[in-house]
């Protein structure tokens, strides 16, 4: 890793960590056992890979608060996702001319500072409303490459994420292109599958249209996730949730131009080239599952019936 592409995520400080530590239901003295237990079941599951990497799991037991069951639920999904939803998770180089495309039109950066409250920020935001939307699929993949990044990197553990979608850009015929299916499918995966902890949804540059997204969005939401989504027509009330220091230029922030960070954020997912490839193999086998293999139909539902997720 270049020395820039290692800074792209600045990790808590110990003050922060004790604090967070405490929202997370971390306890430095029992963690490692957690963790043993954790690596113990995993070996006994036959339809699970191989995955010794205590980094991740322990990124898994901190995002689900240490309790071993829920972190057992979400790590079995985030292998069977692997296996059912390859358009999101096979192929995952980022120097494949389709994913090159994708990257030259939206911005998807985590930001490398964190809320006073000790969470990652990530902006998300389209850079030209005339281009026509790119491939969906990919860039839900662009989007869980960053994520496991984010799983091995994320070494203290941080207390969850904070999203600013830029709705600039946006405009009826992009948003033509997120299906119910595509959208429940990606919905499924980030909160069954991830070891998210979603803290708050801030909506810039908002119109008209911003209210239809929304309005199509929270059926699939939980009342708790639907009063964590804020609307600014005026940034500067952003600043009351995330501070001007980490924030892009562009928002008036002290943080460089989102493209710099973007592209660094391009050149670590090419240095992880060689791992994205190994992670191909990470994925259930599910004829060796205990019980019923997995679905689609299971995990998604084809009825048109959208059971809301589950997150915390």
């Amino acid at each position: 890793m270049t020395v820039a592409t290692r800074m792209l995520l600045i990790q808590p400080t110990e003050e922060m960590s004790k604090q967070i530590r405490v929202e997370l239901n971390e306890n430095v003295a029992t963690r490692d056992k957690d963790l043993e237990m954790i690596k113990e079941w995993l070996a006994k599951q036959p339809h699970l890979p191989k995955f010794d990497d205590d980094q991740r799991i322990m990124t898994f037991l901190r995002g689900c608060k240490f309790s071993l069951e829920k972190c057992k639920r979400k790590l079995d999904m985030y292998f069977t996702m692997r296996a059912i939803v390859p358009e999101f998770f096979s192929n995952r180089d980022i120097t494949r001319p389709a994913l090159q495309e994708i990257i030259k039109l939206i911005h998807i950066p985590p930001l490398s500072g964190l809320t006073h409250k000790g969470c990652r920020v990530i902006v998300m935001r389209g850079i030209d409303k005339d281009v026509p939307t790119p491939n969906i699929s990919e860039i839900m993949k662009i989007v869980f490459m960053i994520g496991d990044i984010r799983l091995k990197e994320e070494e203290h553990g941080v207390a969850g994420d904070v999203y600013i979608l830029d709705a600039a850009v946006a405009t009826p015929i992009h948003f033509a292109k997120f299906t119910p299916p595509i959208v429940k499918k990606f919905l499924v995966c980030v909160m069954e599958a991830y070891p998210v902890k979603l803290k708050e949804v801030h909506v810039i540059n908002i119109s008209p249209l911003v209210d239809t997204i929304l309005n199509f969005v929270k059926p699939f939401l939980k009342e708790k996730i639907r009063n964590r989504i804020f609307m600014h027509s005026d940034i500067k009330t952003l600043y009351d949730y995330v501070p001007r220091e980490i924030l892009p230029t562009e928002y008036g922030g002290n943080a460089g131009p989102i493209q710099n960070i973007h592209d660094m954020w391009t050149k670590k997912l090419e240095e992880y080239g060689p791992w994205f490839a190994e992670q191909e193999a990470m994925k259930t086998n599910e004829a060796l599952r205990p019980g019923k293999p997995k679905t689609q139909d299971d995990l998604f539902g084809l009825d048109g019936s959208f059971r809301q997720l589950s997150i915390d």
